[in-house]
């Protein structure tokens, strides 16, 4: 069980910042134990420039990545999600699809870096101190000894990590 590999989702209304940002964090990080993805309820259909820009700055991968939906992620041969975060407050109270396997999920909330307003330079600023507040989380969640949690311990520990 050491060697397992999770899948996580990290879902937002628009899947073009946030979430976006949060799947390159975790899987720059995750060392090949984790596998991330991300999707939106609503989805924008194009990923915003500033979080790609916000990739490169904190020298990870910023291509290959796209605004999609979560109904991808419910089809049969979509990946079993171990973890699913959401990372806006719009998508934590939305409906979502049935997971299958029972993730365990939890809410990461962040304000948009993308409803920003200003110079260039502030709004790139909004997207970096998104990325460092979820930097900062997945830091936390990797340092979690995942395989001797009970589900109920668990789940207390990633809520209290979206309060961080």
């Amino acid at each position: 069980m050491e060697n397992k590999l999770y899948d996580i989702l990290f879902v937002c209304t628009g899947n073009s910042a946030r979430s976006i940002l949060a799947e390159g964090l975790l899987n720059g990080m995750g060392q090949g134990r984790f596998r991330a993805y991300s999707a939106g309820s609503h989805p924008k259909g194009e990923v915003h420039p500033l979080a790609l820009a916000a990739l490169e700055r904190l020298h990870l991968p910023a291509a290959g990545y796209r605004s999609k939906s979560w109904d991808e992620f419910t089809r049969p041969d979509a990946p079993r999600f171990d973890f699913i975060f959401t990372v806006c407050d719009n998508a934590a109270g939305e409906a979502c699809p049935v997971w299958p396997g029972k993730p365990v999920s939890a809410h990461w909330g962040l304000p948009d870096p993308a409803a920003v307003q200003g110079s260039e330079e502030q709004r790139f600023k909004a997207f970096l101190d998104a990325a460092v507040v979820l930097k900062r989380r997945i830091e936390l969640f990797l340092s979690l000894p995942l395989q001797r949690l009970d589900a109920m311990s668990l789940q207390h520990e990633l809520q209290g990590i979206g309060k961080q």
